[in-house]
């Protein structure tokens, strides 16, 4: 089995967008086309949020493989962060956001989702996609949140090292899944 992950392209927007609905942008399609580009997948499981599902759709097609929607797979929900520009975050709760991104766990933004909501969802998503894909080569599109709490977990590295995870648009990464 292998599973590769694929944050979604740019959208144009600059903050937390957590579960807020953005579409691609264009420069988004095009960073992912190239992305995967002559690459070869079995299954496509995306994140049922447009900026990734709306890809992830015209690429099965594309390979003639199957898509699932997995709800599970949506960003982390930055709470009353969401849509706020990082600049004025960082202006305005500066304390609050290094805090956020030393010990997300402890920390999480005002109102947001906790992280063991974030992880069980997350955890239960790629738990079902080892059970049910044990042989094929899978493509899970999701979020920038969602693949650096991933890598963390399958990597055994501290929630605070997610910061340090660089997951830009349109970016692959290979994950070894235990559960």
């Amino acid at each position: 089995m292998s599973i590769e992950l694929l944050r979604h392209g740019d959208t144009g927007q600059r903050s937390y967008r957590g579960q807020l609905d953005d579409p691609l942008s264009e420069l988004g399609w095009m960073q992912l086309r190239e992305a995967t580009y002559g690459r070869q997948w079995d299954i496509i499981i995306t994140s049922s949020m447009q900026r990734c599902a709306a890809f992830a759709s015209e690429l099965a097609s594309a390979l003639q493989v199957p898509i699932q929607v997995d709800t599970r797979l949506v960003e982390y929900h930055f709470g009353d962060w969401q849509g706020v520009p990082i600049e004025t975050l960082a202006e305005e709760q500066g304390d609050a956001l290094g805090r956020f991104w030393s010990d997300p766990v402890r920390y999480p933004p005002p109102g947001g989702e906790t992280f063991e909501m974030f992880a069980a969802r997350l955890s239960a998503a790629l738990d079902d996609v080892v059970a049910q894909y044990a042989d094929a080569r899978v493509l899970v599109v999701t979020h920038g949140g969602a693949i650096r709490w991933l890598r963390c977990r399958a990597e055994r590295r501290d929630f605070g090292d997610m910061a340090a995870i660089d997951v830009p648009h349109a970016s692959l990464h290979a994950l070894a899944w235990t559960g």
